[in-house]
C-alpha cells in the first residue's frame, strides 16, 4: 500500500496486531499500520465492527479476550498461523471507568458547578476510592495492565528467536499525573509505563524496541461516557483549545513502529495538547 505521498510504506510486508483495533485509537492505528503496508490482526470483542474493518484495510479480524491470557495467546496464534510471524504488537485494548465513571460524573459536574459559582476549591467529595469495589479494581487492573503483560509474553515468545520485534503500549496522560476520580484507571496505565520500561532494557539487546504512547484527552467513543458538558470542559484545559484525534495518537505508534525509531528504547510519547509537558 501506498501513503498520501504516493509513497510505498516503510512498514510493507510487516505484520501487526492492534488489540482493540476495532474503534476509536486501534481502528485509527490499524488504519495507520495498514497504510504503511502492514498486513494487521485486529483482536477485538467487537465481531461486526472488526470483521467491516478488516474488509476495508486488507487485515484479518479474530474475536479474543486479552484480559485472559489463554484467550490472548489463541488470538495471536490465530494470527500468525494466517499472516505469519509477528513483527509489531500494539497491546491497546483498554475499558476507562465503568460503573466508577457514572458514579463520579455527576459529582465532576457538581464541582464545576460549585467552582463556577463560588470562584473556591469545590466542597462535593468525589468517593471514587471510597466506593470502589474489589471488583471493579481488579476488572480495570487485568483489563488495562494484566493485558498487556499477556500479550507481550507471547510476543516476545515470537519475536526473540528472530531477533526484532516492536511492541507498542498505550497508555495514557492519567498514567504519567493521575487523574482525580478515576485511581484505578490511573493506576493500570501508570503501571503500564513502569512495565513498559522494564521491560524495554530487559530485551533490547536481543533486537526488541517496546515504548509507550500515553494520549491526552483524545476525541473517541472510548470518552462517551463522560458527557459533552465534561468533555467541553477538559477541552478548555487544554493549552491547544482541543480534544486530541485518533489519528494524531496513531501516527506517534506508527512512528515508533518504523526502523527510523531504532533508537527510542522504553520512551513514552504523549499527545496530549500540552497539557503535560516533560
Amino acid at each position: 500500500m501506498k501513503d498520501t505521498d504516493g509513497n510505498v510504506g516503510t512498514l510493507r510486508g510487516r505484520v501487526a496486531v492492534v488489540t482493540g483495533g476495532a474503534s476509536g485509537i486501534g481502528e485509527a492505528t490499524v488504519r495507520a499500520l495498514a497504510a504503511e503496508g502492514c498486513r494487521v490482526g485486529i483482536i477485538d470483542l467487537d465481531e461486526t465492527r472488526a470483521r467491516v474493518l478488516a474488509a476495508e484495510t486488507g487485515g484479518l479480524a479474530v474475536i479474543g479476550d486479552v484480559s485472559r491470557s489463554e484467550r490472548f495467546d489463541q488470538a495471536l496464534d490465530q494470527v500468525e498461523a494466517a499472516l505469519g510471524p509477528l513483527d509489531i504488537l500494539v497491546n491497546n485494548a483498554g475499558i476507562n471507568g465503568g460503573e466508577n465513571m457514572r458514579r463520579v460524573r455527576p459529582r465532576i459536574e457538581q464541582q464545576m458547578d460549585e467552582v463556577g459559582r463560588t470562584g473556591r476549591p469545590p466542597s462535593t467529595p468525589l468517593d471514587a476510592t471510597l466506593e470502589m469495589t474489589d471488583a471493579e479494581w481488579a476488572e480495570m487492573l487485568n483489563v488495562n495492565l494484566s493485558s498487556v503483560f499477556y500479550g507481550t509474553r507471547r510476543a516476545l515468545r515470537s519475536m526473540q528467536p528472530r531477533g526484532r520485534g516492536v511492541i507498542v503500549n498505550v497508555a495514557s496522560l492519567c498514567g504519567m499525573q493521575g487523574c482525580a476520580g478515576f485511581p484505578h484507571y490511573s493506576a493500570a496505565k501508570a503501571g503500564v509505563l513502569g512495565f513498559t520500561r522494564s521491560v524495554a532494557k530487559e530485551v533490547a539487546h536481543l533486537g526488541i524496541r517496546i515504548n509507550a504512547v500515553a494520549p491526552g484527552f483524545i476525541d473517541t467513543p472510548f470518552q462517551d461516557q463522560a458527557g459533552q458538558r465534561l468533555l467541553d470542559t477538559i477541552a478548555l484545559q487544554v493549552p491547544q483549545g482541543r480534544l486530541g484525534q485518533a489519528r494524531e495518537v496513531a501516527a506517534a505508534v506508527v512512528f515508533l513502529c518504523r526502523d527510523e525509531s531504532a533508537y527510542m528504547i522504553g520512551q513514552t510519547l504523549s499527545p496530549n495538547g500540552g497539557v503535560l509537558t516533560v
